[in-house]
């Protein structure tokens, strides 16, 4: 039951999730700039919102996963105060998205960007990114549920099911 939330041994459901919250929240971003510039401003003012709702939404699952993830990892270890870093600026990133949507929602419907909705969307994109890049540091250079199966047949390497190498190469 426990790879409901976790996949499988080198196909980890995590990663996946984050590609689409954050690309949603990075259309969001990209939309309020284009709105705060006049660029078809009611259209992208429009488009902003929808598209934090939909990271929103996105990040409930996302979470989830890399909460479980997090509860995996031997307490005090630089992998665990990398990962702790990386969930502190995703949860705060999320924090600051979600006060521009609740806050923004009157600007959805008068299809015109505030300031002060420019402002939270670009603080939470730049939080982002940093929990971004602790994310990456989790996996690329902590090497966090890589498996190091170079000479694995394709066939099996790209495989969700188990195997027996790839349940040996995660423990």
């Amino acid at each position: 039951m426990k790879w409901l939330l976790r996949g499988f041994p080198g196909h980890p459901l995590h990663p996946p999730l984050t590609d689409a919250t954050i690309g949603a929240y990075t259309f969001a971003t990209a939309m309020v700039v284009l709105s705060r510039l006049g660029v078809s401003e009611h259209n992208t003012a429009t488009a902003w919102w929808l598209a934090l709702i939909a990271g929103l939404i996105l990040t409930a699952p996302t979470a989830i996963t890399g909460f479980v993830e997090w509860l995996e990892i031997q307490r005090g270890t630089s992998v665990w105060r990398t990962a702790t870093a990386h969930l502190t600026a995703m949860l705060s990133a999320t924090v600051l998205f979600a006060i521009a949507a609740g806050s923004g929602h009157a600007d959805y419907v008068d299809g015109v960007v505030s300031g002060g909705a420019l402002v939270l969307t670009l603080a939470g994109y730049v939080v982002l990114a940093v929990g971004g890049w602790l994310g990456g540091a989790i996996v690329f250079v902590h090497g966090m549920r890589v498996l190091s199966l170079a000479d694995e047949p394709t066939a099996r390497a790209i495989s969700p099911v188990p195997s027996p190498e790839k349940e040996e190469a995660e423990a």
